[in-house]
């Protein structure tokens, strides 16, 4: 992204830890790398960075640790929540947990929510604001993939006029991490609210690109992550309403989380400590909150806006390649971050990826990014079809796990970087790639054959195999 004008009061551009990395490719020649991954993860803000450097002398126990250094530790924690706090829009009275994700934030909240709540999502949710309410004593109902923003709300007006008149939860994402599509977030929850229901926000894939308002847009509560948030150190917060977060007992059990135990009692902390029981993160949310930090200095709405135009920017462009298929969600008039997904003739995804690393040190994701109903939807593959797939990867076969390529964008991209990945592809729709690849069917991965490539040397033992274990977003 280009560096903002240069007027008093004005910021330098972020920059980011490892952003001229340069990475070996196969023909032992590197270059440096192009970091098209940012929805599953971002680099580190230089200033987190810093923050962190100069914190860590300082770290030690929080709360009630009489020693300067516990104090010390305990102000930057508490004021790490107050950056949250501030960066999010949330209430006086909102709750600000710290957790380890949006996926734990999500599954805190599922635990927390009354009995038979009845929880509303939508079939294009990720995984981590759809898994954790299938659980006793919640009721899930799914709502299918809408075709536009009004479908969203129409669909959703329906569903909760049929809906029982007992506690309703919307949980929705904020932004596509598959197609990028923002949602309607305030319209959704004004409706909800008229509804009586409260609304849940997957902010993990919009909160780093897109100015989010919690108490303007109307949102019960927010799950958001760090490590998309440039402060890639293992905390995330859970922000919201605080009474169905004391309704029981607290998620975590343990020290920390407890003001009085005996041998058949216990009286649980009041909030946040209810539920941030055991040693927390410290590092990391002192990470976060300096990423908050940041990001408000260099102005949120000025980032999405220089985002929403690279993002136009690479379809644009991507669409010119012959045999490239790109996929939306909805019609290109929505607002969408720099998500972009596709996939190109003669390739597989697996493959594709494989040969963008390996010959162009362009780094991209595959797959259905912890997101499989939509993505079977936009590849149009039959519930029939889909049930072979399941059955050949329970039989340990992954060969034909379905998925798509997705580049997406974030602080460090450039006109250049989408250009890179243009060039990479036009020239294998052109003329092929230039080394062969073999399938590994207990993964699904394609591997360059033969492999040339080593690993830069590091203080930690690095394993032999970077072998997929799952997927990530």
């Amino acid at each position: 992204m280009s560096a903002l004008p240069d007027v008093e009061g004005a910021r330098l551009a972020p920059t980011l830890v490892g952003a001229d990395i340069a990475v070996p490719l196969v023909t032992g020649a590197s270059r440096r790398y192009v970091n098209l991954d940012y929805a599953a993860s971002t680099p580190a803000l230089t200033e987190v960075a810093q923050a962190v450097a100069e914190f860590l002398p300082w770290y030690s126990s929080v709360h009630r640790g009489a020693g300067f250094k516990s104090q010390v530790a305990t102000a930057a924690y508490e004021g790490a929540r107050e950056e949250v706090r501030r960066f999010f829009g949330a209430r006086l009275d909102d709750a600000v947990l710290f957790v380890r994700n949006t996926t734990d934030a999500i599954n805190l909240l599922a635990s927390a929510l009354p009995e038979r709540t009845e929880v509303l999502a939508f079939g294009a949710e990720h995984h981590a604001d759809m898994l954790p309410w299938r659980r006793r004593g919640l009721e899930v109902t799914y709502l299918a993939i809408p075709t536009s923003p009004a479908g969203v709300l129409d669909q959703l007006e329906t569903a909760l006029r049929r809906s029982h008149s007992g506690p309703r939860l919307v949980a929705v994402t904020g932004a596509s991490n598959v197609t990028g599509e923002v949602w309607p977030i305030p319209e959704l929850a004004a409706l909800a609210h008229a509804n009586g229901a409260r609304v849940l926000l997957d902010g993990a894939q919009l909160a780093p690109h897109f100015p989010i308002d919690v108490t303007a847009w109307g949102v019960d509560y927010l799950a958001v992550s760090g490590h998309k948030m440039y402060a890639p150190f293992g905390a995330g917060a859970l922000l919201g309403r605080p009474d169905w977060l004391t309704n029981d007992a607290p998620y975590l059990r343990g020290g920390g989380a407890v003001d009085f135990v005996t041998l058949d009692s216990v009286l649980w902390a009041a909030l946040p400590e209810r539920q941030e029981a055991g040693s927390p993160n410290v590092v990391g949310a002192v990470a976060m909150g300096a990423a908050c930090r940041a990001l408000a200095g260099y102005g949120m709405a000025h980032l999405a806006d220089e985002e929403l135009a690279l993002a136009a920017y690479a379809r644009n462009r991507l669409a010119t390649i012959p045999g490239l298929e790109l996929y939306a969600l909805w019609d290109v008039g929505a607002p969408r971050l720099g998500i972009v997904a596709f996939n190109l003739r003669g390739y597989w995804h697996s493959e594709l990826a494989a040969i963008l690393s390996a010959e162009h040190a362009v780094g991209v994701r595959h797959g259905c990014f912890c997101a499989h109903p939509l993505v079977l939807h936009l590849l149009r593959i039959a519930p029939s079809e889909a049930g072979v797939i399941r059955a050949e990867i329970a039989g340990g076969d992954r060969g034909h796990v379905p998925g798509a390529v997705r580049a997406s964008m974030g602080l460090g991209t450039t006109r250049a970087d989408v250009d890179a990945l243009h060039a990479a592809l036009a020239s294998l729709a052109a003329s092929g790639p230039g080394w062969r690849y073999r399938l590994d069917r207990t993964t699904g991965e394609y591997l360059p054959e033969p492999e040339p490539r080593t690993w830069p040397t590091l203080p930690i033992a690095l394993s032999g195999s970077a072998g997929v274990h799952g997927e990530s977003s």
